[in-house]
């Protein structure tokens, strides 16, 4: 039965002893007393060394990580995006079900208590209508993180789609989609919010997701297209289309898994973007309107009031900012986890 491979193995260097024939002749087996082992080829003894996942008494196990498993590794370990995935958690569930935390209405008001500072089971106090600061707080959540997640997954999927193809196919088809690209990145957002939105009648969150959709898919696109072409040269993409792979099967299988890394990063980064800019055109009376509880109307409310019911101001702001600079913080971490040379 073979030894198992943590024990030390003899490796002998076969050489002639001296007066033994020249030549490198073989070893004389008279030489076999006490005298000729002094004679004898010495013995030289090293501990086997094991490779690092090893078995013992089997083959080694593979242990190199792929860039998922590495960034998943270091995402783990990184403080930052620990705290800010646990906000962003947070944040979703209130956005879900905000009755957990908040049981009041956020539509009720009582005048008699407008612009009153905090009271028991008011913590935050009462707005200029005497509704509750706290529970339109809570409930505000839903409408921005709504229109956070919705715009960036439509900028997400419309950008890397045109953005993809341009890279891929190259020639007029990338000439014109850089082209049209460029014609949406002239359009200022602000002002682009003020024309298309002014004319839409609708306060639902719809009609500002898709205007964002409209302006965000641009820069994504640009994102994807460079990676694209990036990853196109690789030789695994190359020998797919040597072995008669279709164009929508390299661009899935091969070209879209090791490509995508540079889009999740921007659109963590816009979804706080997108936030805060639903925010500031609610505040200018073009994006969501009321009855529609949103931060960015209540600050707009609490504006004019600021030195009188500095809390009507505070806890919507606070809470859009906390928000804004979680997902910003997501969006570094896993820039640098998933970013090689930042390793």
């Amino acid at each position: 039965m073979p030894e198992p491979f943590d024990t030390r193995y003899d490796m002998t260097e076969a050489i002639a002893p001296a007066g033994g024939g020249g030549g490198g002749g073989a070893v004389d087996p008279a030489a076999s007393g006490p005298q000729g082992l002094k004679d004898r080829p010495r013995r030289l003894t090293l501990p086997w060394r094991k490779e690092p996942g090893r078995r013992l008494g089997g083959p080694a196990a593979p242990t190199g990580r792929g860039l998922w498993s590495d960034a998943w590794h270091d995402l783990r370990r990184n403080p930052v995006f620990i705290v800010s995935a646990l906000i962003i958690l947070f944040l979703v569930v209130i956005a879900i079900w905000p009755q957990l935390i908040a049981s009041g209405n956020p539509y009720h008001g009582d005048l008699a208590r407008a612009q009153d500072g905090p009271a028991p089971g008011h913590p935050f106090g009462y707005d200029l209508q005497g509704r509750d600061v706290y529970t339109r707080t809570v409930y505000g959540a839903r409408a921005s993180i709504t229109v956070g997640i919705c715009a960036t997954l439509g900028a997400a999927l419309l950008g890397s789609a045109l953005g993809g193809l341009a890279g891929y196919f190259g020639g007029w088809w990338d000439a014109l989609l850089s082209r049209i690209a460029d014609v949406f990145f002239g359009i200022p957002i602000l002002l682009g919010g003020l024309v298309f939105l002014s004319v839409v009648t609708s306060g639902s969150v719809w009609p500002v997701v898709g205007f964002i959709v409209l302006l965000g898919w641009p820069q994504i696109s640009r994102i994807a297209r460079g990676s694209v072409v990036t990853v196109k040269e690789h030789d695994y993409v190359q020998a797919a289309r040597a072995l008669g792979a279709s164009s929508g099967r390299t661009l899935l299988r091969h070209i879209a898994p090791n490509a995508v890394a540079p889009v999740i990063v921007v659109a963590t980064i816009a979804l706080g973007t997108y936030i805060s800019l639903e925010a500031t055109l609610s505040f200018l009376g073009v994006g969501l309107k009321p009855p529609t509880v949103s931060w960015g109307i209540d600050i707009s409310s609490a504006a004019t009031q600021i030195r009188n019911a500095p809390h009507m101001l505070l806890w919507p702001a606070g809470a859009l900012s906390i928000t804004v600079l979680a997902f910003i913080m997501l969006g570094d971490a896993v820039r640098d986890a998933l970013d090689p040379k930042l390793r």
